[in-house]
Order: C-alpha cells, then structure tokens, then sequence
C-alpha cells in the first residue's frame, strides 16, 4: 500500500502536540494575569462618585472617626454609609455654598438617597461581617488600606480568597489591640503580641479556614 503521508507529517504532528501545550500554558498564565488586574479587580482605580469625598481631608486632616460616618461597623455586617443628614449636620455650616456639594444639599432638600458607588463589593456568594473584625481586633487599614490618605476613595487590596485565608490563618499577624482598630498608620502588631491578642480575643484559628466561616 502507498504511503498515504509524508515523512515530514511525523514531526509536523510532534510540533502540534508541543506548541499546543505551550498555547494552552500561555492562555492560563494571561488569564491569571487578566484576573488580577486592575481592569477586573479595580484595586488603586477612583471610582465615580455623586460628591468627590475626600477620606485624606476628613480623616487624616480633621481626625474624623471612621464610626461618624459608618456607624454600624461595630454592631452590623455592614458599615453602613453616612445619611445625608449626617453631611448636612457639618456642611449646613461649613461649605454651604460650594458647587462640589449641590448633590449633597439636593439630596436634603429633596429627601432622595445619594446614590454611592461601592468601592468595596463582595460576591453574593461571600459572607463579610465588620462587626466580627473589629470585636476581634482587625484594623480598617487591614482591609482598606491607607484611608487616611486618599484623596478619592479606591480599593487598596483585591480581596481574592486566597488572601482571606492568608489572613484566617494566621490572625498574629493582623490583628491589634482593640483600641486602635480604628486609626490608622499603626501597623499590626508583631506576631508575638499578635499571639497573645488572639488567645485574649478568642480567636479559634482551626476554624477560621472552614468554608462555612465565608460560604454560608
């Protein structure tokens, strides 16, 4: 019988089967890249916002506390966001005329929600509650960063399971005492006091991995 293909078809097909594996590695490593960039996980991108607030002037420059305008951070999942009676309560007074704050003032008037873009926005499929985090000494700086010195709010950490679970097993390293959960520019506590923050507060390390802690 004759030979229905080339000699050269041997190695044309050794060829296919090595480049299709490198093909397929170098699709997996730009998808992983994809992944973690900026354009999907928006970490260090402002996002649009109603009113141009200024984290850096209100808590770096006027020591605002994070709990005046996030007054259920201790008490609920989430952190709550400031009514616009809470705005109101310093810019009827101050900056009462500036045009940056006309969506503040129109909200007021007119009873209407501003509408906030969320910077920070879990999946459906993820459970965060801040009230746990801060009872066992996790500060905002942890999570969101350098606040203090944003001009406009971003997102400082991608938040991607692994480094959740980094942080749930070993909580030395992040967490602090109590008092200073809400400042910024402390750092975390060293791994040895960070021991014996985790034995005070409780914090059952052999569970902090299970899927229902975050899946529920």
């Amino acid at each position: 019988m004759a030979q229905i293909f080339h000699p050269a078809a041997n190695a044309l097909a050794r060829g296919t089967i090595f480049g299709a594996v490198f093909i397929l590695a170098a699709v997996v490593w730009a998808g992983s890249v994809w992944m973690r960039s900026p354009y999907v996980t928006r970490v260090n991108v402002v996002r649009d916002q109603p009113v141009p607030f200024s984290h850096d002037h209100h808590v770096a420059g006027l020591g605002i506390d994070c709990r005046f305008c996030h007054a259920t951070v201790e008490t609920s999942a989430f952190a709550g966001m400031p009514s616009t009676e809470t705005c109101m309560g310093c810019h009827s007074q101050i900056w009462n005329k500036s045009p940056l704050l006309a969506p503040v003032r129109e909200s007021y008037q007119n009873g209407t929600p501003l509408a906030w873009t969320r910077v920070y926005d879990m999946p459906d499929y993820v459970y965060f509650n801040h009230s746990i985090h801060v009872a066992k000494g996790i500060g905002c700086e942890s999570c969101h960063g350098r606040v203090d010195r944003m001009p406009l709010m971003r997102k400082a950490v991608a938040m991607h399971m692994e480094w959740c679970l980094d942080c749930h097993r070993h909580p030395e390293t992040a967490v602090r005492p109590r008092g200073e959960v809400f400042r910024f520019g402390q750092g975390p506590e060293q791994t040895v006091e960070g021991s014996r923050l985790v034995r005070e507060y409780a914090i059952a390390k052999q569970q902090l991995t299970d899927c229902v802690i975050c899946h529920r």
